[in-house]
C-alpha cells in the first residue's frame, strides 16, 4: 500500500534520512521504532508532504506522492495523527472533527457516527473547546479527526505519549479493532514495547536515519531491543 524507496532528506547540511526503504502492507499494522532523534517523525512528515525530500520515491496505492502538496494527500485516504496531537484548542470538539470533512469523497457535511461509537466521550463533549479536554481526551479527538476522512491508511505518531494507562489501553483496543476487524492499514510510531507487541504485525527500526532491521513483530528479539531501542 505504502512504499518508500531510497528516501533521502536533509535539514540544511545535515543528512537526516539515508537511503531509507519501508513497505507498509495493506491490512497490516506496521510499527516504526527507534530511539529519540533517529528520524521517525521526520519520515512521517515526508510521507505527509510537510517536509521536502531530496531524493527517493514515496508511493501510495501505486500513486507517486513526490509532487503532491500536503493538502492533496489526505483526500487520497491518508489519515495523520501527529505527535503532540495538535488539535485546535480554541475550537470545539465538533469544529475540530469537521475540519477533516472536506477531504472525504462522500457525505462531506456530517461527522460519521462511527467516530462517536469509538469515542463516546467526544459526543458527550461535542460543544466543549478542545483545549479544555484532558490529554487522553485530546488524543482521542486527534484520532477521531484523522478517521473522519474515512482513510485507507492511518498514521499515528506516538499516540500513547503522555497518556494515562487506561486511555493507552483504550487506544490499543481501538487500533486493533480498526486494523483487524475493519481492515484499516496502520503505520504507528511507538516507543512502548508492550503496546507495540500488542497491536503491530510488523516492525521497522530506524537508527541515525537508516532502517537497520525489519520483519514480523514476533521477530523483535532482545538483541535488537538492547542495540537499538533501550536508552
Amino acid at each position: 500500500m505504502l512504499n518508500i524507496k531510497k528516501l533521502n532528506q536533509f535539514y540544511g547540511e545535515s543528512h537526516t534520512l539515508w537511503e531509507l526503504d519501508l513497505e507498509v502492507t495493506e491490512g497490516k499494522c506496521t510499527c516504526l521504532m527507534g530511539r529519540n532523534g533517529v528520524g521517525k517523525t521526520t519520515l512521517l512528515e515526508c510521507i505527509m508532504g510537510l517536509l521536502p525530500i531530496k531524493s527517493g520515491e514515496i508511493t501510495f496505492n501505486s500513486q507517486s506522492l513526490h509532487k503532491l502538496i500536503a493538502e492533496k494527500r489526505a483526500p487520497l485516504g491518508i489519515g495523520y495523527v501527529p505527535q503532540g496531537r495538535q488539535i485546535f484548542p480554541m475550537l470545539t470538539v465538533e469544529e475540530n472533527l469537521r475540519i477533516g470533512l472536506p477531504a472525504r469523497k462522500e457525505n462531506r457535511h456530517q461527522i460519521p457516527e462511527f467516530i462517536f461509537e469509538l469515542f463516546p466521550v467526544l459526543k458527550e463533549m461535542l460543544h466543549r473547546r478542545g483545549g479544555d479536554l484532558s490529554g487522553g481526551q485530546q488524543q482521542q479527538l486527534a484520532i477521531g479527526r484523522a478517521l473522519v476522512i474515512d482513510p485507507k491508511l492511518l498514521i499515528l505518531d506516538e499516540p500513547t505519549e503522555g497518556i494515562q494507562p487506561n486511555i493507552v489501553q483504550e487506544i490499543g483496543d481501538i487500533i486493533l479493532r480498526l486494523n483487524r476487524n475493519i481492515g484499516l492499514t496502520v503505520l504507528l510510531v511507538e516507543q512502548k514495547l508492550p503496546f507495540a507487541r500488542k497491536v503491530a504485525d510488523n516492525f521497522c527500526i530506524l537508527d541515525r536515519g537508516k532502517h537497520v532491521a525489519m520483519g514480523e513483530i514476533t521477530q523483535l528479539n532482545e538483541d535488537l531491543i538492547r542495540q537499538y531501542l533501550t536508552v
